[in-house]
C-alpha cells in the first residue's frame, strides 16, 4: 500500500500517525513538508482530498497567524493556499494520503481509519 504523510517531526500527532503506521507495517513516503513544501497546486489537491477548506488547514494557533491577520475574512482560498506554500509551518499536520483517502490525521490515531480493515 502506497501511503504518504506530510509530517513534521516535532509534532506529536505527526509522529504518533507515523508510529502507527509503522506499527502495522507500513512505511510510508515521508515529506518534511517544512522542508520541501508542497506546491499551491498540490496543496489544493490535498485540501481538495480532504473534503476541507483552506481556511480548515491553517494553524490558528501559530503565532504567524495572527502576525498576518489570516483570521480577517478578506483572504481567498488561493490567497491562504499561497501563504501555507510560503510559510509551511501555518499548515496543520500531519495530512495523510492511503488508497483508501487523504486526510488531516488530528489526533494521530485518525490515520487507522486510512488503512483497509487488514492493517486498521
Amino acid at each position: 500500500m502506497h501511503v504518504t504523510i506530510f509530517h513534521n517531526p516535532a509534532c506529536s500527532n505527526s509522529r504518533s500517525a507515523l508510529a502507527l503506521l509503522r506499527e502495522r507495517g507500513i512505511e510510508p513516503q515521508i515529506v518534511e513538508y517544512l522542508r520541501t513544501p508542497p506546491s499551491a497546486e498540490q496543496l489544493a489537491g490535498l485540501i481538495a482530498a480532504m473534503g476541507i477548506t483552506p481556511r480548515e488547514l491553517l494553524r490558528s494557533k501559530e503565532p504567524l497567524y495572527a502576525e498576518l491577520g489570516l483570521d480577517d475574512a478578506k483572504w481567498t482560498d488561493a490567497q491562504l493556499i499561497a501563504q501555507m506554500v510560503w510559510h509551511p509551518v501555518l499548515m496543520n499536520r500531519p495530512i495523510v494520503q492511503t488508497p483508501h483517502g487523504t486526510r488531516l490525521c488530528r489526533p494521530g490515531e485518525l490515520v487507522l481509519d486510512l488503512l483497509g480493515p487488514a492493517q486498521a
